[in-house]
């Protein structure tokens, strides 16, 4: 079991853990591009360097793992696996609404660390997929809604059938080369600045 190689951020306030998830991850064959003391150096660090995971303790000084997650990924999503000496409900509760993918209570090892990081990042590559699938939906529907107004327009102001104004968009979609939806946006221009 693998992950690929990682850019990865790294924040605990104990210099041993940093050290020790520092020297286990490089010998996976991971970068680990930034490694804070708390959660502000965290962002501030990540906003510097772009990273692939986000593996952080919960409790720190300045800003607690769980705020800097939230404050990250709000700007650029990406996984996160959280690690902590604790394991209350509340804060399980926390790790539940952000893009915590996997937890871990110390102490940790590597035999712990390696399936937690391909376990998180192959969730978070399904989560992406969702969310671009269903960001296309949106779009398809979007577009669907234009197409269909359009094709109205056609039908009222060169008396065609549903049908036949279908077809003639889709004919200027081929002899202008553009995207149906392009000819729809067009039709609705038109159509405001004869109205307007």
């Amino acid at each position: 079991m693998t992950a690929k190689h990682l850019r990865i951020a790294i924040a605990d306030d104990e210099l041993d853990m940093r050290e020790f998830l520092a020297k286990v991850l490089a010998h996976l064959g991971h970068d680990v591009l930034v490694i804070a003391s708390n959660g502000r150096e965290l962002v501030e660090r990540c906003r510097k360097t772009p990273v692939d995971l986000i593996i952080t303790d919960v409790r720190m000084p300045e800003l607690d793992g769980l705020q800097a997650v939230r404050e990250l990924c709000r700007e650029s999503p990406r996984p996160v696996i959280l690690i902590s000496a604790y394991h209350d409900d509340e804060l399980i509760q926390r790790a539940l609404q952000e893009q915590v993918l996997a937890y871990l209570v110390k102490p940790i090892t590597r035999d712990q660390l390696q399936p937690a990081i391909v376990l998180a990042m192959r969730r978070y590559r399904e989560f992406e997929a969702l969310r671009q699938e269903a960001d296309d939906m949106r779009q398809a529907l979007e577009d669907r809604k234009l197409i269909e107004w359009a094709k109205g327009i056609l039908m009222t102001r060169a008396s065609l059938s549903e049908p036949d104004a279908f077809r003639r968009m889709q004919k200027l979609s081929g002899e202008k080369s553009r995207k149906m939806v392009e000819i729809a946006r067009a039709i609705i221009t038109a159509e405001d600045a004869f109205v307007g």
